[in-house]
């Protein structure tokens, strides 16, 4: 399981996360709901060692990765855009993380092929990133994640500039991904039924402090998570 203990970063005087603890189970994804400005952005490039805490542990199992090179932790961090390489085909996108890690031709060949008819993008494995819509984009980023297997996948608010029904889709073919693949994640929203549907395990980070709930149902119950206002403004249209 991935465990963070006790982290905080502060830039000049203004603290920006205090004290976070929080526990994702080995296969599960922790949703966690946050407002811009919130620290969740700061949060995740710290576990991704993008940038250094200032106190606190970041364990994986038995593994102590809080000093540990970015490259070095199996730790990926995906962004709202697809960062893709736009001189490399799909397939060769996808490809990358194997040949920096030297794996034959025939291993890259048979891993790759396999992931892009899981993603669905078998029919554009030619395509350079400029000729796929932004939904397909993304499943790109996430083939290039997936095929090194990480430990832990950071997902930062990765549907945000996506149309409603793209955004449904790729949502559901991520649940499907994380659960064959048995992903570790967490997955940073400010969309609070993008939360709840996504999530395993459920948090909230208000103003760089993380509250945990023990359930999906104590999440919905708390007035902070907006999951109660949400339901109302549903009843309401119901009603009228």
């Amino acid at each position: 399981m991935l465990q963070v203990e006790g982290v905080g970063k502060s830039f000049g005087k203004e603290r920006v996360l205090h004290d976070i603890s929080l526990t994702v189970e080995t296969g599960h994804t922790l949703s966690i709901l946050g407002a811009s400005g919130s620290g969740k952005t700061t949060l995740l490039r710290g576990l991704a060692g993008l940038l250094t805490f200032d106190k606190g542990r970041v364990n994986w199992k038995d593994e102590d990765l809080t000093n540990l090179a970015p490259q070095e932790r199996g730790i990926v961090y995906l962004y709202q855009e697809p960062l893709l390489f736009p001189h490399l085909s799909v397939f060769e996108n996808i490809a990358f993380g194997l040949k920096v890690r030297k794996e034959t031709p025939k291993a890259i060949e048979s891993k790759v092929t396999t992931l892009l008819d899981e993603l669905g993008l078998s029919d554009h494995a030619h395509k350079s990133p400029e000729e796929l819509s932004g939904g397909q984009q993304q499943r790109v980023n996430f083939g290039r994640a997936l095929i090194i297997e990480p430990k832990v996948l950071l997902l930062d608010e990765p549907f945000g500039n996506l149309d409603a029904q793209t955004r449904s889709n790729m949502q559901e073919l991520y649940l499907r991904i994380s659960r064959e693949h048995h992903i570790t994640s967490l997955f940073v929203t400010h969309d609070v039924k993008e939360a709840l549907r996504m999530g395993d395990q459920w948090a909230t980070l208000q103003s760089g402090q993380l509250h945990s709930f023990s359930s999906q149902a104590d999440f919905i119950a708390d007035e902070s998570t907006g999951a109660q206002a949400e339901i109302r403004f549903w009843q309401n249209v119901q009603s009228s």
